[in-house]
C-alpha cells in the first residue's frame, strides 16, 4: 500500500456533530492511550458523542470520550473510562487553536477516532460553531428535500 492511498478504521464516529454543528475546518491530531485503552478502542466501542477539546495548562485535551474497560486485562490494569485525554498536534496548530477557541461561540468537536494505515490512534477534530434550532430545522428540510429530488430523478429517468 503507498502512502498516499491512507485507509482508516473507524473506533468512533461522532455522526451528531454536522448536525448540531457548522463544521468550518477540520484538523487530525495524536491520543495519547494507554494499552487497554488501544485495545478497547480495536473492539470498536467507543464513543465520542458527548465529548469535546478544549486547552488545560496550555496543552490540548480530550474531554468527556468514553473509551470502555478492555475485558480480558486484569482488574490492575484497567482504565477509566471517561478520563481526559492528551491529544498531540504541533504548536504552532495549538497556538492557532487557542486563539480560535477564545472566539466566542468556538468549539474543537471529535468527528471521529480512527487507526490510520501505520496503527496509530488519531482523532479528526472539528473547528465549530453551534447551531440553532431554526439552523437544525433548515438542514433537515435540506436534507429531506435532496432525498426527494433523487428518489424523483430516479423514478423518472
Amino acid at each position: 500500500m503507498s502512502r498516499d492511498t491512507e485507509v482508516k478504521k473507524y473506533a468512533a464516529q461522532n455522526r451528531r456533530a454536522r448536525f448540531d454543528f457548522f463544521i468550518d475546518d477540520t484538523l487530525e491530531a495524536g491520543i495519547m492511550l494507554t494499552g487497554t485503552e488501544v485495545k478497547s478502542l480495536r473492539g470498536g466501542r467507543a464513543s465520542v458523542n458527548e465529548s469535546y477539546a478544549g486547552l488545560k495548562g496550555g496543552e490540548l485535551f480530550l474531554f468527556n470520550a468514553y473509551i470502555p474497560e478492555y475485558l480480558q486485562a486484569g482488574r490492575w490494569l484497567q482504565h477509566e473510562p471517561k478520563r481526559p485525554r492528551k491529544l498531540l498536534i504541533r504548536r504552532r496548530e495549538l497556538d492557532k487553536l487557542a486563539a480560535g477557541i477564545k472566539q466566542k461561540g468556538v468549539t474543537l468537536i471529535p468527528m471521529s477516532v480512527y487507526f490510520n494505515d501505520r496503527g496509530m490512534a488519531k482523532v479528526e477534530l472539528g473547528i465549530a460553531t453551534g447551531k440553532k434550532k431554526h439552523d437544525k430545522r433548515n438542514t433537515e428540510k435540506e436534507r429531506t428535500w435532496q432525498r426527494d429530488k433523487a428518489r424523483l430523478m430516479r423514478d423518472k429517468g
